[in-house]
């Protein structure tokens, strides 16, 4: 299949597939693998910033979703992990149905008010179902099982390299994705939808696809999550979670396909190496953050790529 990648995204994805074989050589693979599932994570999120401009402040609804669906389905149920995987993401999918039936008619600052209120719902319903979600000690102890019932996954390694599998496996999906006769529309509705719509396009099915797309990507990025860190929290379903997606995608670069991926290695990055500066890390981090806000006003990789163009 063609994904359509041009010289510099091929040498980019080389270069992105070499790291992610080098990776846990270096650093420790728990802290790569968070990583590349909150990329994946971000992927979705910017599906929607990217191609049809709208700011989603609820996506941490399927992402916590994902990760209480795959962690019940495999510690209480002894589904294994592919399909608690799949179940996140076709689960995360069907709520992205319906929420998205409900919000894909409205934009601008009411689309992100009303993800927000339902992506709440979501939280309080995760806090009341404790039989289910666990409540405030959430879900512990997610056994990781083993692969379609005969590859064992206790070893990081071993769930490193499924944990790649799967990001690779979304970001190829990603780009093909935007890359495709679907891609374009969604880009000609963010551009200019009126005319999308004289064209005879159906604006809101477009819409509210891409949403669907959004959330299942987040499904499965929680419940691989979930099966990496063996834990499953309010905190993944939280505000707190929305707003960190949509940090990714600012600091990585908003429309871009290395953005996600460069956006959660930086938010990552510094959670686990600011730890030591204890109350001071929410000030080192927003300074760092506004820092790179004004230095790569296009986020990091969309910056990058405006000054190659001039370079060249």
């Amino acid at each position: 299949m063609n994904f359509g990648f041009t010289k510099a995204q091929s040498i980019g994805l080389m270069l992105m597939v070499l790291a992610i074989i080098l990776a846990p050589f270096f650093f420790y693979p728990i802290v790569v693998m968070q990583v590349m599932c909150y990329a994946v994570f971000a992927m979705g999120a910017n599906l929607l910033m990217g191609s049809l401009g709208l700011l989603s402040l609820g996506q941490a609804a399927y992402f916590g979703l994902g990760g209480y669906i795959t962690g019940y389905l495999v510690q209480s149920l002894g589904l294994t992990p592919e399909l608690g995987i799949i179940a996140a993401a076709l689960g995360a999918g069907a709520l992205g149905t319906l929420f998205g039936w409900l919000v894909i008619r409205r934009q601008t600052i009411y689309f992100a008010m009303i993800t927000l209120a339902l992506a709440e719902i979501v939280y309080f319903f995760a806090v009341q179902a404790t039989r289910f979600t666990g409540g405030e000690n959430g879900i512990q102890g997610i056994p990781r099982g083993a692969l379609f019932g005969v590859l064992p996954l206790a070893n990081d390694r071993a769930m490193y390299a499924l944990v790649a599998v799967i990001f690779l496996a979304c970001f190829l999906f990603v780009h093909r994705i935007m890359h495709s006769p679907f891609g374009q529309v969604v880009k000609a509705i963010r551009e200019n939808e009126p005319r999308a719509i004289s064209l005879g396009y159906k604006v809101e099915q477009y819409k509210w696809v891409a949403f669907i797309l959004a959330a299942m990507l987040a499904g499965i990025a929680g419940g691989t999550k979930a099966m990496v860190m063996g834990i499953e929290t309010l905190s993944d379903v939280g505000s707190a979670a929305s707003g960190l997606v949509v940090l990714m995608v600012l600091l990585g670069g908003i429309g871009t396909i290395f953005g996600p991926l460069i956006g959660a290695l930086i938010v990552v990055a510094m959670q686990y190496y600011l730890a030591p500066f204890g109350a001071w890390v929410i000030v080192i981090q927003g300074v760092i953050f506004v820092a790179c806000v004004l230095v790569f006003r296009r986020g990091v990789i969309g910056e990058l790529a405006v000054r190659l163009k001039t370079a060249l």
